[in-house]
């Protein structure tokens, strides 16, 4: 609302948002970014846990005076604030203990102990590209800053990553700035987490863990770029939680490990791999950034056909997924990930292609018309219609099809919205599915781009390590 604010004071006509108390603080920090002066009239709390006669008294009494003073008065002055750093200048110097607290005390961590970006660090991630550390891939959201080679590298280097992953940050940081991606999005109040899917050789050159504990903490190649994702969303593009602000995730979650896909495996049982699905060659390297707004439980399912699995997956998944359908709805477009354990990925390889698959699911999963529209209004859309969605050309005509209220949707808007990733331990029955946040960080891919010597400096780099 803000940025489109903003647009509007740009063609000279006056404007005035409308912001509820608890998001003020996102709001100076997106307002600092925009550079551009905006008036806001504040409702005090809530408005959803309010009864109608308190709204009507908050309206009236605050937010009401307070759009008339953004239309009629000076215009509001923008507070000073201390300058930024230069790209490349030396911050602070002192002993590790004192780069700690001084990086924590300026918001530039992420509340554990980072890795020192010193000079001769960063220089061994530039290393591994031929980017110039001035390139910039785009001014980011929400605090206005570059999203540059230099930052990629200082970042990468604090999040504790090896200088070798430095073509894979650049690839995310590239899916991230994709306006698509809508970073701008990432500090919504669902507090929805970004996760990596890296596909290709560079799996395997890079030791990533596709296998048993894929998810958890471990390996270097996995956990770093994952925490190195959430310290780039903090530090350039200024969604920090308090005491900072611009990240309104009201409870949110914490960095997700980088995944890696089992392409042996994919391909042994007859799959296309999940890079492949999205329109990528065999043999390249590929990053896939995608929101991540829940994740189900275990889902364990047995038997030796494919239909015993597939039919677990729908019940699992509807069960966990279907009260959040409702934003796919609104948007038309909500994508769920289903990480498929390599044994059961076999025994359903066996019957079914991966578009079979995704069919099953997309006429098994469905909710209740009343049930879409209840968990919608209580989430934050009191005006939800499907009738209008479909009038809108968002949803298909079978959604508003009928008027009664016990008819089921489809909660999969469209079976090529289901993603299928083979991964994860291949002595279990277990497999996992992780839910999108609708238009918030759609999965967003990119090539890795690896320098022509590749080769060449990873075995330069593995000599300087053994000396």
């Amino acid at each position: 609302m803000l940025r489109a604010a903003a647009v509007v004071e740009k063609l000279g006509i006056p404007t005035v948002s409308i912001i509820g108390s608890g998001f003020l603080k996102q709001a100076e920090v997106i307002v600092k970014g925009l550079g551009v002066p905006l008036a806001m009239g504040v409702y005090p709390g809530a408005p959803m846990v309010d009864s109608e006669q308190e709204l009507k008294r908050k309206v009236e009494e605050v937010l009401a005076p307070g759009l008339l003073e953004g239309l009629t008065g000076e215009a509001p002055r923008q507070t000073d604030s201390r300058p930024e750093p230069a790209p490349g200048q030396v911050v602070f110097s002192g002993t590790f203990d004192e780069v700690q607290e001084h990086y924590y005390r300026q918001l530039w961590t992420d509340g554990l102990p980072i890795v020192p970006p010193t000079r001769e660090r960063v220089d061994a991630f530039l290393a591994f590209t031929d980017r110039k550390p001035e390139d910039v891939i785009r001014v980011v959201a929400q605090e206005g800053r570059e999203a540059s080679i230099l930052s990629i590298a200082v970042n990468g280097v604090m999040a504790g990553c090896r200088p070798e992953y430095m073509p894979v940050l650049i690839a995310v940081i590239e899916a991230m700035c994709d306006p698509l991606y809508r970073v701008e999005d990432s500090g919504s109040t669902p507090g929805w987490e970004p996760v990596v899917i890296v596909s290709g050789p560079i799996v395997k050159e890079l030791d990533f863990n596709h296998g048993q504990g894929m998810m958890r903490v471990g390996r270097q190649a996995n956990s770093s770029i994952g925490r190195f994702v959430r310290m780039y969303l903090r530090n350039i593009c200024g969604f920090r939680i308090p005491p900072g602000a611009g990240d309104k995730g009201s409870i949110a979650q914490s960095f997700l490990m980088a995944m890696a896909e089992d392409e042996d495996s994919a391909r042994e049982i007859g799959w296309s791999t999940y890079a492949e699905d999205r329109g990528f060659a065999a043999g390249e390297n590929v990053v896939t950034v995608r929101s991540v707004v829940a994740i189900t439980s275990p889902i364990y399912s047995g038997g030796d056909r494919a239909d015993q699995h597939v039919q677990q997956w729908a019940e699992v998944i509807g069960g966990s997924f279907t009260y959040w359908a409702h934003t796919g709805f609104k948007t038309g477009l909500w994508s769920p990930l289903i990480v498929a354990g390599p044994s059961i990925a076999a025994v359903i390889a066996r019957e079914w292609n991966k578009d079979e698959v995704r069919r099953y699911l997309y006429d098994h999963i469905k909710v209740t018309a009343e049930r879409a529209t209840h968990y919608a209004r209580m989430t934050s859309t009191p005006t939800f219609s499907l009738e209008n969605l479909v009038k809108d050309g968002i949803l298909p005509p079978a959604y508003a099809a009928s008027s009664d209220p016990q008819r089921l949707l489809k909660v999969i808007i469209k079976p090529e919205m289901v993603e299928i990733l083979v991964a994860g331990d291949p002595g279990r029955n277990q497999s996992r599915a992780y839910m999108s946040n609708h238009v918030q960080g759609p999965p967003t891919s990119r090539r890795v781009e690896l320098p022509p010597d590749w080769q060449e400096r990873l075995q330069r780099s593995a000599k300087r390590k053994a000396q």
